[in-house]
């Protein structure tokens, strides 16, 4: 998924989504370093990805704290 498309479905996502969309992105990227870890990672980049992923889903939360 691009990311604006991925920044336009958690904008319109409650709290309580964007929590289990947060946990479920947490026990990805761990899954993601313990086969990274085990030389069993093909897509390396997915990493970054999906930490970036947190990060705006971590945002559109704080903005919606704020307001």
């Amino acid at each position: 998924m691009k990311s604006k498309e991925f920044l336009n479905s958690i904008a319109e996502m409650s709290a309580a989504e964007l929590n289990d969309e947060l946990v479920a992105a947490k026990k990805e990227l761990f899954n993601l370093r313990f086969q990274n870890a085990t030389n069993q990672l093909d897509n390396t980049s997915r990493i970054k990805e999906v930490r970036r992923n947190i990060a705006r889903i971590e945002t559109v939360m704080a903005q919606n704290s704020a307001n």
